[in-house]
This record gives C-alpha cells, structure tokens and sequence, in this order.
C-alpha cells in the first residue's frame, strides 16, 4: 500500500465515521448478493444501492445533475455523449491501483483510451436464445421474421438493439445514421411486428425458462443465466432446454462501464467502490454469480473451467470477429432514431 492509498483509506475511514453513504445505480442482476454488504462492512460505508434496466431509464434520472447518485454504469457508446455533457467526472488513477487487472483489450478500449471517464467493467454480446424443442435452429436475424415465431418472439426493448438486428439483416453497419438505410430498418421492424410477443430486456428471462417464449434477441449475460436456470444433469453433465447463437450476419458487441457522476460530492468514496470491483476476487464472485463476461482479467483464475469456457460469455476470437461496438450517434441521428423508434412502438 503506497502512501497515496493510504491517504485515501484514512480519508474515506473519516467519512464513514460521519456516517457517509454511497449512491451506487447500476443494471439489474450485475453484482453478487455479497458484493455491497461485503464492501460495505470493509470501509464502513453504508451504500443506497438502486437499479435499472435500460440506458434511457438510467439517464433519464442524472441527466439533471442534481440526482443524488455517485457511481453509474453506463454503456460504451454513453460515455462520450455522457462526458460532452459534463455528467462525468474525471477519475483519478492514484486511486484506482487495482486498473492493472483490466483484460488487455480493456486497457485501452475505443470508447475511452485513456480510462479518464470510466472502467470497464461487464462486456458481452448480442444474440438469440432460443428453445431447444423450437426443432429448429435460429442462426440469423433474418431468422426473427419466420412466421412461426407469431407470438412466441420478444425483442431488446432497447433501441439500438432493435435497429442493429433490422441494419444487418440489410447488410448495413449497426451505426448507421444514413436516413435512407434508417427508415429502410423501421420498416423491417415494423414488418416483425405481428410477430413480436412483447419488447423486454432482462425480464424475457424468466419467461425463457418457464417456456412461455420459443426465442428471444437477448444480451448475452441474460442468455447465459436464463441457460443456467434451465439446466438440469443427465449422467452427471448439466444440460440446458435452451442454446444461443451469435447470429451469422454479425452482431452488436457491447461494454458497461462503471463510471463517477460529476454531481457527486462522494469522489473519494466512489473511487474506493470502483477499485473494490477491480479486486480479482470480487469480479470472479461477481461473474460465478451472474454468469456474466467480466473486463478484468486477473478475475479469470478464481473462475471455475465451465464459466472460463463458457462459449456464450467468453466466444472464440472467429465469432467475435464477426461483432461490431456500439458507437456514438450524432445529434441529428439520434434524433432520427428517437423518432423511428417511437413509430415502431405506437
């Protein structure tokens, strides 16, 4: 322990003894039960712990500046949009020494090279889960528009979502902002419609399992717990009713961030909470708990062989080299897609 974490350890030891609590907003189903208690017993502080399920959802609270939350966890493509303007706070690596357990390619990711806005935390990929027993395979987004899916189908109630699998069934790029290829997308949502039995995100889960939906566009963090939930053994091997595929004309590639609100008067605090999540074992517990992909990668040694190996978490580099990022829109695209998507909901 250098001098400067010393200093942060005793800062943030002051705090809590005044009673300091934490606002900590992040997805749903992103932490093990023990992860806050466990921090919270360790540096005394006591954590308001709130979650949601969509990006909008999550800046429709701290687009104000004045929400009450410290820490966030936005999605890669958020954080330049998110940083232009001024809801991010720029971290302090002094105290972050746990940053060295990133993955590689999470050192120096496209959407912040220099880790000054946000850590990389959970990443993934966009893809269709779908019931064994369907009798067939669902390999394509073009897949999604068979009409024996009527009523068995959900999509991401999430539009960037939406519009990349409509985009690369048309053979476009899932950034898109041409206006032409656009409305050319809607249309293509619009045209699944009849079939589509709701818009959810980590909610189809639930209903997978039950059987009650044959296939679903599904991150894939949702895809592998719903997997495991619909597991059983059968001569000592567990074995799932339900699969997925990382669909053929390619696919979103996503990462979560965890990143400090600019409004927050907690930055010490906040600083700590990041660099706990950074610990090898913490992450490991995380990922064992929520089956999902973690950026750190120091935490792949604490993680049993069947997550390590996991092909809907940790796909091979052939069928990641099929992915594309998110990337951010600019103003008169997003504006577009705002306007697409609500035609396509009403």
């Amino acid at each position: 322990m250098n001098r400067r974490t010393f200093l942060l350890g005793a800062a943030t030891a002051a705090a809590c003894s005044r009673g300091a609590r934490l606002n900590v907003f992040n997805w749903s189903d992103y932490v093990a039960p023990d992860t806050v208690p466990n921090f919270e017993r360790e540096f005394g502080l006591r954590v308001r712990y709130g979650t949601y399920e969509s990006i909008p959802e999550m800046l429709a609270k701290v687009m104000s500046g004045n929400s009450g939350w410290d820490v966030i966890f936005p999605s890669a493509e958020y954080i330049q949009p998110m940083r232009d303007m001024g809801l991010l706070a720029r971290l302090n690596h002094d105290w972050l020494p746990n940053l060295s357990n990133l993955e590689q390619q999470f050192q120096q990711p496209p959407w912040d090279p220099g880790l000054d806005w946000s850590v990389p935390y959970m990443h993934g990929a966009t893809g269709i889960v779908y019931q064994k027993s369907l009798g067939w395979e669902p390999r394509a987004w073009s897949d999604l528009w068979d009409a024996r899916l009527a009523g068995k189908l959900t999509m991401l109630d999430d539009p960037p979502e939406v519009f990349a699998a409509c985009l690369k069934t048309l053979g476009y790029s899932l950034n898109s902002s041409d206006p032409t290829q656009l409305k050319a997308a809607q249309q293509r949502a619009i045209a699944q419609k009849p079939l589509v039995r709701a818009y959810l995100n980590a909610e189809v889960r639930d209903q997978l399992v039950a059987g009650d939906v044959a296939v679903a566009q599904a991150w894939a963090v949702t895809a592998a717990q719903a997997i495991a939930a619909a597991s059983e053994r059968s001569d000592g091997v567990s074995v799932s009713k339900l699969a997925f595929s990382f669909p053929s004309e390619g696919f979103p590639r996503y990462a979560d961030n965890v990143a400090i609100l600019r409004e927050s008067s907690r930055q010490e605090a906040a600083h700590r909470f990041i660099d706990y999540l950074l610990r090898p074992r913490v992450a490991a517990a995380i990922v064992e708990t929520t089956h999902t992909a973690a950026c750190n990668g120091a935490a792949q040694d604490y993680l049993p062989e069947a997550l390590r190996s996991d092909p809907v978490l940790y796909p091979s580099a052939e069928i990641l080299s099929r992915g594309e990022w998110f990337a951010p829109q600019s103003a008169a695209g997003q504006r577009l897609r705002d306007r697409l998507w609500t035609e396509i909901k009403t």
